[in-house]
Order: C-alpha cells, then sequence, then structure tokens
C-alpha cells in the first residue's frame, strides 16, 4: 500500500476538487452542502481555502455550526490521505492546554474516505499517523465518534487501539441519532 498523509498543498488541490465534483463530501452531517462550499471557497481563493485547513494555533475565525451558532476554534489540521491523488481526508482538533473537549466537539479525530477508495486500510493508517501528532502534543487519549451502524469506521478505531466507551445521544446541530463514543489510550505500551 503506497499511501501517505500529507499537509494540502497546491499539488494535491485538483485531485481534491475532483473528489467533491464526483459527489464526495468531509462533512457527513452536510454532505453535499459542505461539498458546494468547499468547491465555492477553492474557486474564490485557493490559497485561502488551503490556509485554512492548517490552524494549530487556532488563529482563524470561530467556527459557525450548522445550526448557525458561533463556537470556539480549536487548535487544529486537516491532512490528505495521498495514493497518488486523493484518497481521503482526517481531521484532528485538540483543546488549548490538553484537557476535554468542549461539548460541541464530538472528537478529536474525524475522517473520511471516498467510496471509490474504500476498504484498502487508508483510513486505518491515516489514523495511526494523528495518532502520532496526538502523542507528540502529550494528549494521553483522543475521542472518536461514529454512528452505531457504522461498523467499518469502529473497525479502523478498533485497530488503532480503541475502546468503545458508550452510547450517547448526538445533539441536533450533528443531525441527532445515537453516537458511539470511543477513546483511543495514548499512554498503554504497544
Amino acid at each position: 500500500m503506497d499511501v501517505r498523509i500529507v499537509k494540502p498543498g497546491p499539488e494535491h488541490l485538483a485531485s481534491y476538487a475532483a473528489a467533491l465534483e464526483r459527489g464526495w463530501s468531509p462533512d457527513n452531517v452536510r454532505g453535499a452542502t459542505a461539498a458546494r462550499e468547499e468547491l465555492a471557497a477553492i474557486a474564490a481563493d485557493p490559497v485561502a481555502f488551503l490556509a485554512q485547513l492548517d490552524d494549530p494555533e487556532a488563529l482563524g475565525p470561530p467556527r459557525t455550526a450548522p445550526d448557525g451558532a458561533v463556537m470556539e476554534r480549536l487548535p487544529g489540521y486537516r491532512r490528505w490521505v495521498w495514493d497518488g491523488e486523493f484518497a481521503g481526508s482526517i481531521g484532528f482538533r485538540w483543546p488549548r492546554g490538553g484537557g476535554l473537549l468542549p461539548p460541541h466537539v464530538l472528537g478529536h479525530i474525524g475522517y473520511a474516505v471516498p467510496p471509490w477508495k474504500q476498504g484498502r486500510g487508508y483510513a486505518t493508517a491515516a489514523l495511526a499517523a494523528i495518532l502520532a501528532d496526538a502523542c507528540k502534543l502529550g494528549l494521553t487519549f483522543v475521542d472518536l465518534t461514529t454512528d452505531p451502524e457504522n461498523p467499518a469506521s469502529q473497525r479502523v478505531i478498533v485497530k488503532n487501539g480503541g475502546v468503545l466507551v458508550g452510547r450517547f445521544d448526538k445533539p441536533a446541530i450533528y443531525g441527532g441519532g445515537a453516537g458511539l463514543l470511543w477513546r483511543i489510550d495514548l499512554t498503554a505500551e504497544p
């Protein structure tokens, strides 16, 4: 498997846009709406679009939730899975100074792989790479969430040492319904 995690750059942008145009979205709640917004942002200012994907100091503007609520921006970044072309996206955010995430953030890490790239271990590899970054930041654990009916994502988490913490009800701004909370302990010996 010749796959790597890349910091999104101009050389990757056309392939990413092609995935969006093909109907894929990095946002499992807002779907096609989010894809259209990203395509518009790329068309308007590709340099600014790429810059906002990497904000480890949380210097950007506050985030706007799907319901319009304005929320604190956390330090974080998005990376792309690359196998010669765009093959997925993974985002990592963390609270300033460590500790627990604010209630409006469902997890430290979220990932999405387009259907035409699924089943190749890309999400598993991407999550492993991000866990190494989380360790470097001094985090002792990361939380992730999945839908109960998403066994593929659950397998990715388990392969990376994740343990099911429990069920919860997702806030309406994230589509409502049941969710599963997973935790990966970063202090455990491999």
